[in-house]
């Protein structure tokens, strides 16, 4: 949901409906205020319907993480993620009210730390069952990446509504993808362990790199930002086809199950 409500907001702002109803933040310029009156509202009335459910939606998995006593570093996880979930929705507000570029910054960036605290929440907590699945993972990266670098901003291809959605999608599954590798390599244990860590030094650097693409993504393009984003996305791409190779030289196949028992 919040990789969802993520790809909404690049959307709305790209379809130039972020303002269309009039400022008028929560309410809309519809009927009572509660409605779109048209398409353009409808877009960014929907955005704000999915941005309420998803909160709520943390708040809730994050209050029923604490009472079933999950896994600590999940509980913390979902911590992170509600706490700055109010300055995500002052920020949403400002967007609307102000429409400044150090806003809309801000409002992305304190999106993608949300993102990144459930996708780190679930993740370990599905570690036991992730681990078997590192290289499904990184394959998934790897096709991933090479898409990054078509879709780049204002390079190859026009950076429309569509295409920047699209490109938000595909980035942020790979993103994840990454994230989850890195956080499974860390918690395994036994006789591949070794191997797990040396992952760990090239799905690290390559989250990073993906992530900051994807902000940097946002901003206003020259010539300069234009060319540092297509040799981040090559930087990307070589990262995850080292990981891949990692995982072919030395990690155990899905089939032969979970490598997280203690030595």
């Amino acid at each position: 949901m919040t990789g969802v409500l993520m790809v909404l907001g690049v959307y709305t702002a790209a379809s130039g409906a972020g303002l269309t109803c009039a400022g008028r933040w929560p309410f809309c310029d519809g009927f009572l205020g509660l409605f779109p009156a048209n398409w353009g509202s409808f877009i960014e009335w929907f955005h704000r319907l999915v941005a309420m459910l998803t909160g709520f939606l943390i708040l809730g998995t994050t209050v029923k993480a604490w009472r079933e006593g999950v896994e600590a570093r999940v509980r913390w996880a979902l911590v992170v993620a509600t706490v700055i979930l109010p300055a995500q929705i002052v920020l949403g507000a400002l967007t609307v009210t102000e429409y400044e570029w150090v806003i809309l910054t801000a409002h992305y960036v304190v999106a993608t730390s949300i993102f990144t605290a459930v996708v780190a929440a679930a993740a370990w907590g599905l570690a036991d069952r992730g681990i078997p699945r590192i290289a499904d993972a990184l394959r998934l990266a790897l096709v991933g990446t090479p898409v990054l670098l078509v879709l780049a901003p204002h390079s190859f291809v026009s950076f429309g509504p569509l295409t920047q959605a699209t490109y938000y999608v595909v980035g942020l599954t790979t993103y994840a993808a990454l994230v989850a590798v890195t956080l499974w390599a860390n918690a395994a244990h036994g006789s591949r362990a070794d191997v797990y860590r040396r992952l760990q030094f090239v799905t690290a650097p390559a989250s990073v790199v993906v992530v900051g693409l994807l902000i940097a993504g946002r901003q206003v393009y020259g010539p300069t930002l234009q060319l540092a984003h297509l040799g981040g996305t090559v930087v990307a791409l070589i990262l995850v086809a080292a990981a891949v190779l990692v995982v072919r030289g030395g990690l155990p196949a899905p089939r032969d199950g979970p490598t997280n028992e203690p030595n």
